[in-house]
């Protein structure tokens, strides 16, 4: 299962693990950016298994693990699960086969929506996937119980997010479908449960109007993140411009552009590749220029 090490990061600051199917987990990535004293980090799209929502639990544990390993390799303490699919599926898994790293997973963020709703009606878009975890069901039965919940799945949004379709025809097509019906039960709140949705939030508050509040769990998760990293950090030994590493599984051009257009910062970018039927990552296509904006 041991994959490539990048280089020695025995006298660096913790690192960051943060991943996804694809490029929806960058949202979380800006965020915690926002507020990142110096800590270095790793992202990873899993671009060749994207989307993660269709697929099965057990699949979904399996790239999980992997990546982690890979993560935890390149010297992170502290891994993002930054996809609501694979939280659902992966989370607790992942903490009990790896006890000594700190994972941060994301909730659908139904908590504050039923908290500050005033119509007590909320739209929830997600995958299937999360929306048949136990993590969503216990959220809902938790916080939600006054509250009615409009869900949908927005098949196809994740490819057209991933291709760069953020405000094409047939992404404007699949969030009116998903949302005109919410409209009209009076919904006053959309959680976003996946990490993708926040790049086409204009396109979403288009439809819905100013009037509804959009609950995007990003900078949430990315306070939490450096909470416990600095928790972790007796005595920092932070770099003053933080390093960022991105490493993608798909097409690596492609890959390229979209971080490009993204306006993402980064050190390196990368490619990797699955190997031995999916059990370990290598690194295959390294890439030494620096983007800076």
């Amino acid at each position: 299962m041991k994959g490539t090490i990048l280089k020695n990061k025995s006298l660096e600051p913790t690192a960051i693990g943060i991943f996804d199917s694809g490029i929806g987990g960058l949202s979380v990535l800006k965020s915690f950016q926002e507020i990142n004293p110096g800590f270095p980090v790793f992202y990873f799209a899993d671009q060749q298994h994207v989307p993660y929502g269709p697929r099965t639990i057990e699949e979904i544990r399996e790239f999980s693990f992997v990546i982690a390993e890979f993560l935890i390799q390149q010297g992170a303490q502290v891994i993002v699960v930054a996809c609501n699919t694979a939280s659902a599926a992966a989370l607790h898994p992942l903490r009990k086969k790896f006890p000594h790293i700190q994972f941060v997973g994301m909730e659908p963020a139904v908590k504050p929506a039923a908290e500050t709703t005033h119509s007590g009606r909320v739209g929830v878009l997600a995958t299937p996937a999360t929306f048949q975890g136990k993590l969503y069901t216990s959220v809902v039965e938790r916080f939600a119980k006054d509250v009615i919940i409009y869900q949908n799945t927005c098949p196809g949004l994740v490819q057209e997010i991933e291709a760069g379709n953020l405000t094409g025809d047939t992404t404007q097509r699949i969030l009116n479908d998903a949302l005109l019906p919410m409209m009209i039960e009076g919904i006053d709140t959309v959680v976003l449960g996946c990490t993708h949705y926040p790049f086409v939030i204009p396109v979403i508050q288009a439809i819905t109007g100013e009037k509804v509040r959009i609950i995007d769990p990003a900078p949430a998760v990315a306070k939490q993140t450096l909470k416990i990293a600095l928790n972790l950090e007796k005595q920092p030994n932070l770099i003053s411009s933080p390093e960022v590493t991105l490493i993608s599984s798909g097409n690596f051009d492609k890959f390229k552009q979209t971080i490009i257009s993204l306006k993402i910062p980064y050190i390196q970018l990368l490619s990797a590749k699955w190997e031995e039927q999916n059990q370990r990552l290598n690194i295959t296509q390294p890439s030494n220029e620096d983007f800076k904006v």
